[in-house]
């Protein structure tokens, strides 16, 4: 069975991934002669960098994300599907889906990446990831839940497991994530919950590393612990966490924390498409592709973002998996589309130009390295917003987080707090 897509005159586009790659990609193609096709198992996009913001009850999800459908004119001919893709054959040029074959002429590969639990099984099946929205809101759900026990709980160890938080991963998630529960833990919760003492609550960043925000400098990172152990976050660098039961964390030095929730933001793995040659594969379980973001070893199939392994000499084990790359990459291979249209020669080779990393702590705290300057302190924070902000899609996004952060900043409450959690209808 066929997906019921049209059929076209123009050759066919299809984009797996509605992601920052994806959806650059196809909104530069709606004006070119092509027929676009974008699955994604979601019909919206979703806001990455602000699903820590969702997960601390700053934000409501709906401001974070975004409708495929709204990002396209009606009378394009762009057409889009919510399903899973399950495989790939490259030699017939066709998807095999949740709901039926899509054939292709050019394929793009825009599935981004998933977390990586570095095949840790016992930390994959209790630890609490952040890489979409409803895992953000299942970490909220499970913090406020928590905190209601505890008012309950009597006895101090069980207490401790439950309000004690353990964050993996010193990257700028692991950084923001340690921030916001931190601002939580000093403005928030003793005016939710005075009569918890919120002094027993303790807040772990755990880096394996030696520094925070590796990929930033090393005055960025020194900074960024700065102000997390300002804000009360003990920071252990060069510790491992090797194992979590549910209530203990084990580290590698032996030493062990009592904590309930462990949120990971140790790492990332590309997620996977079966059907393609053994050549495409790539650390990280990424594709290879060459400058021109062709799958090696796969004809007309190409692949974006954070699925996409490319080298060049500045960049030996390939592009950072940010949404900066991912929209340059998107850009690029739009320019090349064109180029193969019109039959115009020669593609444009791609070359990432860094555009800098920024890292927020807190309220006036952030840390910022651009290439030609570096901040901290509160003008990185307000560069920090105003970058965000921007990149959201929608007005009415921008509107309501816009208000929702000057709201914040006013009276130090976000006033989302609320343990949402879905229930199947009787009878369904």
């Amino acid at each position: 069975m066929k997906i019921n897509i049209p059929e076209s005159p123009h050759p066919r586009v299809v984009i797996v991934g509605g992601g920052f790659a994806g959806l650059t990609l196809a909104r530069r193609l709606r004006k070119q002669q092509y027929q676009v096709v974008l699955l994604d198992k979601n019909n919206y996009h979703q806001f990455q960098p602000l699903f820590y913001q969702v997960a601390m009850a700053g934000l409501e999800p709906s401001s974070i994300v975004f409708p495929l459908r709204k990002a396209f004119p009606s009378k394009s001919d762009i057409y889009i599907r919510v399903t899973e893709v399950e495989r790939v054959d490259t030699a017939s040029k066709q998807l095999h889906t949740s709901l039926g074959i899509c054939n292709y002429d050019y394929l793009v590969l825009a599935i981004g990446a998933d977390t990586n639990f570095f095949g840790n099984a016992e930390i994959a099946a209790k630890a609490i990831p952040m890489k979409s929205v409803s895992e953000a809101l299942y970490l909220r759900n499970q913090i406020l839940s928590d905190y209601e026990k505890a008012l309950s709980t009597t006895d101090y160890a069980a207490r401790q497991q439950l309000i004690d938080i353990v964050i993996v991963g010193g990257g700028p998630t692991g950084v923001e994530v340690a921030g916001a529960l931190a601002e939580m833990k000093r403005y928030i919760l003793p005016k939710d919950y005075p009569e918890l003492n919120c002094d027993e609550i303790d807040i772990y960043l755990v880096q394996g590393g030696d520094q925070l925000l590796p990929g930033m400098s090393t005055a960025s990172g020194q900074k960024a612990k700065e102000f997390l152990e300002d804000l009360g976050v003990k920071v252990l660098l060069n510790a491992r966490v090797t194992g979590f039961d549910g209530r203990q964390v084990s580290m590698s030095d032996g030493a062990r924390i009592d904590a309930q929730k462990v949120i990971w933001a140790a790492g990332i793995r590309g997620n996977s498409m079966p059907g393609l040659p053994e050549a495409a594969k790539a650390p990280g379980n990424r594709l290879a592709v060459d400058e021109y973001n062709r799958v090696k070893g796969a004809a007309d199939v190409f692949a974006l973002g954070d699925i996409a392994y490319m080298t060049e000499p500045d960049y030996p084990h390939g592009h950072p998996q940010v949404a900066q790359a991912a929209m340059q990459q998107a850009q690029n291979l739009a320019h090349n589309f064109k180029q193969i249209s019109q039959q115009a020669g020669r593609l444009r080779a791609f070359r990432y130009k860094d555009l800098g990393a920024m890292a927020t702590v807190g309220r006036n705290r952030a840390v910022a390295d651009l290439p030609r300057f570096r901040f901290q302190g509160a003008f990185a924070w307000l560069i920090w917003l105003l970058v965000h902000l921007f990149q959201i899609l929608g007005v009415k996004n921008k509107l309501f987080v816009f208000l929702n952060w000057v709201w914040n900043y006013v009276t130090y409450d976000q006033s989302l707090r609320l343990i949402i959690r879905p229930k199947r209808p009787p009878g369904s």
